[in-house]
């Protein structure tokens, strides 16, 4: 604080420009203690009641400070202005006290339109895009003419092309300058996120001014829209104009080369980012290392990772995925461990990387162990980490408490909703996973492929014809969705459980194009049981064509001939399976005992200590035996 008195020696100690300056510097420093220190001071001289002085000891508490101080120095204004409520707006939305927020609003005497922007960006950050929206609406239809920074948040939250349209339309009716770079770029972003590319390069091509960010925009789009090789080209165009490219530009690149698995493009581009010194840059390590991943080059990722002089989360990250996703969990937990030791603050990426790892290959223990850590560093609110628990406990067979979290959880995200609806569908919970897709279409949540596929699954398993049916036809007139692969089967395999065979097959006839060998799967079983051999025979033989290597069709027709006495057709089918290579595909199931992980495949225990376990099961036979449970199973 001496420091500063030094700074401003200057001024005269009872004058407003003497302890505006103090603030600046507090601000500068960014220190709660210095902001304590100077509202003592204030105090003291009598000037904390001081409008212009209070409003920017309130902003700097607001930044710094604790939200009870802050609230206090608001009380302390004598006169307040529309700059303190706004200041006040935009704490408390920082602070998440969204009642505050909306009492302080609704009791202003004047709104301007940065207290029109201050609830609406609050609303966005929190992820109650609703609220967001019928503020704006009520912004505009009070007077308030939006400024370009209220377009700019609006855009961020568009879900929709007819919505980026309307919003557009707006910006054009109410006069916005968008030659202007700033919004500008935030059209190109926000068609790009949209999948509108088009619409975007037609903003990108009427714009007077470009910088990198509009390039970055562009590429951005292109990339997310899945259209890969066209952001390459992008790419090229823009190293032809006098913006360079930035970190972010690369990182987006190579994600696009990783997108294609284009591993000899990507090594250009990180040699590029490597001569231009872009590589001590986290995002673009972070983003290489994935790449060499997806890439199937696991050792260029460790090596890569191995050489950096430095720690940081993204990286950690990164490697950590990599590890998860290559099955080495060992490696992708003991990262993580060091990543707490050496107060490395994980990202929720991090945590859902483990977390999805774990639920499949190591210990419940463990699992239990990182959702410790997840409540330990605050993360229990967060959707992405939220979500990954949901699904690491409905993996677990665990419901009731993917249910709880999905329940205790402020703002649930489509994801979330996914999750929660293919756990409970997978976990037998089929009435609880129709009633959780009527709730997500009452909040207004809009279902994608995904929620569609675990509804029909749910009908799947519990033989809801009628409510499958109709959810199936209208897919596409009601929700926009055109039935995939995963919808396909689930609906086929939900009619020849239900013994309908030919709506099945007229089914598959109109799918719009090849039916996978999972479909063929479905339709043959359920020939097995049918009299026709006819009918076995036709889909055996477009399954043999559609899956050469499979041995379900030559198992089932083979069985079929038996069934029926004709065995010279049986041994025609045996010898054909066995002089085209195909062999029998045998299931295995696993058990984790005290450690120990235990197969049992065709009939056989495959590790260490199998001849025990069968001896254990035998004198558990003859217990059973002495005590007449056989007979009663046996009835």
């Amino acid at each position: 604080m001496q420091s500063l008195l030094k700074q401003v020696s200057g001024l005269h100690k009872t004058s407003l420009s003497y302890y505006s300056h103090l603030l600046d510097h507090c601000l500068s420093l960014k220190s709660s203690i210095h902001v304590n220190v100077l509202h003592a001071r204030l105090v003291k001289v009598g000037l904390n009641t001081h409008t212009f002085l209070g409003n920017r000891l309130l902003d700097a508490y607001f930044r710094f400070g604790t939200l009870f101080d802050a609230l206090r120095v608001s009380n302390e204004i004598n006169c307040k202005n529309i700059v303190s409520d706004n200041i006040c707006l935009k704490g408390l939305c920082r602070f998440g006290e969204f009642e505050r927020a909306r009492k302080v609003f609704d009791e202003m005497p004047e709104r301007d339109v940065v207290s029109w922007n201050s609830m609406i960006s609050g609303y966005v950050s929190c992820g109650l895009v609703g609220n967001a929206m019928w503020m704006f609406s009520e912004m505009q239809s009070s007077g308030v003419r939006p400024s370009e920074f209220t377009f700019s948040i609006v855009m961020s939250v568009v879900s929709s092309g007819c919505h980026g349209k309307e919003i557009h339309g707006g910006m054009i009716r109410k006069g916005v300058n968008l030659s202007n770079v700033v919004v500008g770029n935030s059209l190109i972003h926000m068609y790009g996120k949209i999948g509108s590319v088009d619409y975007a390069f037609g903003v990108f091509m009427c714009m007077e001014e470009l910088d990198v960010i509009s390039w970055n925009s562009l590429i951005w789009g292109c990339h997310r829209a899945g259209y890969e090789e066209l952001a390459i080209d992008q790419f090229v165009l823009m190293r032809g104009t006098e913006h360079s490219p930035d970190e972010f530009t690369i990182s987006t690149v190579i994600n696009v080369c990783c997108n294609l698995l284009d591993l000899a493009r990507g090594k250009q581009i990180i040699a590029f980012s490597l001569k231009v010194g872009f590589f001590s840059n986290s995002i673009v390590s972070s983003a290489a290392i994935d790449m060499f991943s997806k890439c199937n080059r696991l050792e260029d990722a460790v090596l890569l990772f191995q050489e950096l002089s430095w720690s940081d989360s993204a990286v950690c990250n990164s490697m950590i995925s990599s590890y998860a996703r290559h099955g080495c969990v060992d490696n992708a937990v003991l990262l993580f461990v060091l990543t707490l030791r050496k107060n490395l603050r994980p990202t929720e990426f991090t945590l859902s990387s483990v977390l999805s790892c774990t639920s499949t290959f190591l210990p419940v223990e463990q699992g239990f162990q990182i959702h410790s850590w997840v409540i330990k560093l605050g993360f229990e609110s967060d959707a992405i980490v939220a979500s990954s628990l949901v699904d690491f406990y409905t993996k677990l067979g665990l419901i009731n408490h993917a249910m709880k979290i999905f329940s205790s959880m402020a703002v649930k995200d489509l994801i979330s909703w996914n999750t929660m609806i293919m756990g409970l569908a997978q976990n037998g919970k089929l009435f609880e996973t129709l009633d959780t897709f009527k709730e997500l279409v009452s909040e207004g949540m809009p279902a994608d492929d995904v929620t569609l596929a675990g509804v029909l699954l749910a009908c799947n398993f519990g033989s809801f014809v009628d409510e499958g049916m109709s959810l199936f036809i209208s897919m596409e007139k009601e929700y926009g969705i055109k039935p995939a692969e995963e919808h396909y089967m689930c609906i086929v395999d939900l009619l020849t459980r239900a013994g309908k065979l030919e709506a099945a097959m007229d089914i598959v006839e109109a799918m719009p194009y090849e039916p996978s060998s999972m479909i063929w799967e479905s339709i043959l079983r359920a020939c097995a049981l049918q009299k026709d051999i006819k009918i076995t025979e036709r889909v055996a033989q477009l399954m043999m064509k559609s899956e050469p290597q499979s041995s379900l069709p030559y198992l089932v027709l083979a069985r079929a001939y038996e069934m029926r006495g004709r065995w010279e057709s049986m041994i025609r089918v045996t010898n054909e399976m066995k002089e085209k290579g195909v062999k029998n595909v045998v299931g295995c199931s696993w058990i984790e005992i005290q450690k120990h992980v235990y197969t049992f495949k065709a009939d056989q225990l495959q590790p260490h200590g199998g001849q025990d376990i069968y001896m254990i099961l035998r004198l558990l036979f003859w217990d059973m035996e002495a005590d007449s449970y056989i007979d009663i199973l046996r009835k």
